[in-house]
């Protein structure tokens, strides 16, 4: 019997630090990306616009590209689990730019690999903290998201969370993105 995934995971720490990128943070990682050679600068745009963990952006081959979405498969529960993001128009030109057959991953790399990657983009951002990964995109992707009106039972099949009360704890922003939340209300 399958029995319900209790999960105390927050925006934050256990030091208060938050987990996300912040606009002007984003920014600047994107902008260092853009320095970086096309493959490393293609990942960066991936995990940014999609909010797909980094085991799934390396696992990207051409035929999951779609009239402008992404099919990125995940496993859940030992099964395989398709979902559908949509990318801007500008990533999936980077994408189909990168040389490579059809059947061939365009990020032919190992998981460390690929961290790596991202930790030198962050680092030459001048970006430091729990943010600083992959999993910082995720969750910057998640906020954002929703900070930009997005409803949340899309951000939910976006990122292929199972449960609504995991896309929620994205709501429990605070800063910058609480504020934009207020003013919209105000």
């Amino acid at each position: 019997m399958n029995q319900p995934i209790v999960t105390n995971w927050q925006v934050f720490d256990e030091a208060g630090r938050r987990k996300y990128l912040n606009t002007a943070e984003r920014a600047r990682f994107l902008a260092v990306a853009e320095r970086m050679p096309p493959r490393i600068c293609a990942l960066c745009h991936v995990l940014v616009f999609t909010g797909c963990r980094i085991t799934e952006a390396l696992r990207l081959t051409p035929h999951q590209l779609n009239e402008g979405r992404l099919t990125i498969a995940t496993l859940k529960r030992r099964k395989r689990h398709f979902r559908l993001v949509p990318l801007p128009k500008g990533v999936v030109e980077m994408l189909q730019a990168l040389p490579g057959e059809p059947s061939a991953r365009y990020f032919p790399w190992h998981r460390a690999t690929g961290w790596r990657y991202v930790a030198e983009v962050m680092q030459r951002a001048g970006i430091e903290g729990p943010m600083a990964c992959c999993r910082g995109m995720r969750h910057t992707f998640g906020l954002f998201a929703l900070a930009h009106g997005v409803p949340q039972n899309l951000v939910q099949r976006w990122l292929g969370h199972a449960s609504p009360t995991t896309t929620a704890i994205y709501l429990d922003a605070v800063g910058v993105e609480e504020r934009e939340f207020a003013e919209r209300m105000w």
